[in-house]
């Protein structure tokens, strides 16, 4: 009886996955394409690649002028179409990179909070907002969510105050250093890591642990061999495409960064919320006539924007009430808030204003400091079934999105032009790189 009861709940929880992957490929082959530049110019670097068999030396445009680093980007998104040269070929395999990372993150996060229900801690994480969004779909912050959920992990396991044994000091570094030197040529955030490495091999090396540092080098060395190409080709300095140019004082950011509604603080946060207005249009304009094009979504549109506006406002509450007696929600918290001055401090030195997607990198510390926020509720039945229903509807309101986008700016509003480009080995056929663009 009891095996196969096992049997049963195993099978239930692989169809479950199977589900949820399912929903989420599907939703990132709805999300928008035509009308969103950055999805199209990320795809179109992978189009080349496939198309002319030129080798990606730089990634994403940061502005016309200053491209990043690396063929990493280039190689995600083109080598897909030499295993099926269909157009929905890049898009399964960052959902493939998404999921797993994401299941990985559920598995450590359980093994944190054993107390909460399993079920809610796997669905709330591949269905929050900011997951299904932006990790779906062909934009460079969706592959830096793999690199952020393997760089916190280790970090968390190789840090003394917040370290529960899980992982090896050995594979931390490895995974830690590797995650970095991903990043590094997705997204100009990986520097936001940087301190966190350094402190996490200080500890290390205060007890001696010298084997440390070698395998964080081998860990930076995988990664970082697709620059080496770029730098033999055009040397370090050209080779670095311009990004130096983004380092520069910029005191506007100060107020920005601080600005209590739309500053770090609430952006940050709201990587843990139902934070929906920002994905159903770029204003107030655009979201009502959203939401009258659909009227069958605006009750589930108003709770989850309630839901998203309360969450925030709530996390920030629970770090001055929450009196939990767990060993490690101290350490949780000042690494939280070490985060948030962080990112302000360090927008201080950037061009770029503190919006949320230019720290996405960031999004596992938001999520684990709200699961430890919340653990003393969600451990309560009621609270469970309002997390459930919370769950449901965001799944219900994000399948209407897609059915919306599906229709006019997914790839299937026009998808006979990016099957016509594979054929003639034309990326120009689905749209044109930047004139500055090296790549």
């Amino acid at each position: 009886m009891f095996p196969n009861s096992h049997k049963s709940r195993r099978v239930a929880a692989l169809a479950a996955l199977a589900i949820a992957f399912a929903y989420r490929l599907g939703f990132g082959l709805c999300s928008e394409f035509w009308t969103s530049r950055d999805n199209q110019q990320i795809y179109l670097l992978g189009l080349k690649f496939y198309t002319t068999r030129w080798w990606p030396y730089f990634g994403p445009d940061v502005t016309t002028t200053i491209q990043i680093p690396g063929a990493l980007q280039g190689l995600l998104v083109g080598l897909p179409f030499f295993i099926a040269p269909i157009p929905e070929a890049p898009f399964i395999l960052v959902s493939l990179f998404s999921f797993a990372s994401l299941s990985f993150f559920a598995w450590y996060c359980c093994r944190r909070f054993p107390k909460l229900p399993n079920w809610l801690v796997w669905s709330w994480l591949l269905t929050l907002p900011w997951t299904l969004n932006v990790s779906t779909t062909t934009f460079n912050p969706s592959y830096c969510l793999p690199a952020g959920i393997v760089f916190f992990v280790a970090l968390l396991e190789l840090y003394p105050f917040t370290t529960m044994g899980l992982i090896p000091d050995a594979i931390g570094n490895l995974m830690m250093a590797a995650a970095m030197t991903w990043t590094m040529q997705l997204h100009l955030s990986w520097v936001l890591l940087v301190p966190y490495a350094a402190l996490a091999l200080y500890f290390q090396l205060r007890r001696r642990q010298f084997s440390s540092l070698l395998w964080f080098i081998v860990g930076a060395v995988v990664p970082a061999t697709l620059l080496l190409p770029t730098f033999f080709k055009y040397g370090f300095r050209a080779g670095m495409g311009n990004t130096g140019d983004t380092v520069q004082i910029n005191l506007h950011n100060v107020l920005a960064a601080l600005n209590p509604v739309e500053g770090v603080l609430p952006r940050f946060l709201s990587f843990a919320s139902y934070e929906i207005p920002r994905f159903i249009g770029n204003n107030l304009t655009t979201r009502i006539a959203f939401l009258k094009a659909n009227p069958w979504l605006i009750p589930f549109a108003i709770f989850l924007t309630a839901l998203g506006i309360v969450q925030p406002i709530h996390l920030i509450w629970q770090w001055f009430a929450n009196r939990s007696s767990r060993a490690d929600w101290k350490p949780i918290k000042s690494l939280t808030i070490a985060t948030v001055i962080w990112l302000c401090g360090a927008f201080l030195f950037s061009m770029k204003l503190p919006a949320a997607h230019t720290f996405y990198l960031m999004i596992p510390m938001a999520l684990l400091y709200a699961l430890y926020a919340w653990e003393r509720l969600l451990v309560k039945s009621v609270w469970q079934r309002f997390a459930a229903a919370a769950i449901a509807c965001s799944i219900i309101f994000h399948a209407g999105l897609a059915l919306k986008n599906f229709r006019t700016t997914s790839i299937y509003a026009d998808r006979g032009r990016l099957v016509e480009a594979l054929q003639k080995k034309d990326f120009r056929i689905v749209g044109a790189r930047p004139a500055g663009a090296k790549y």
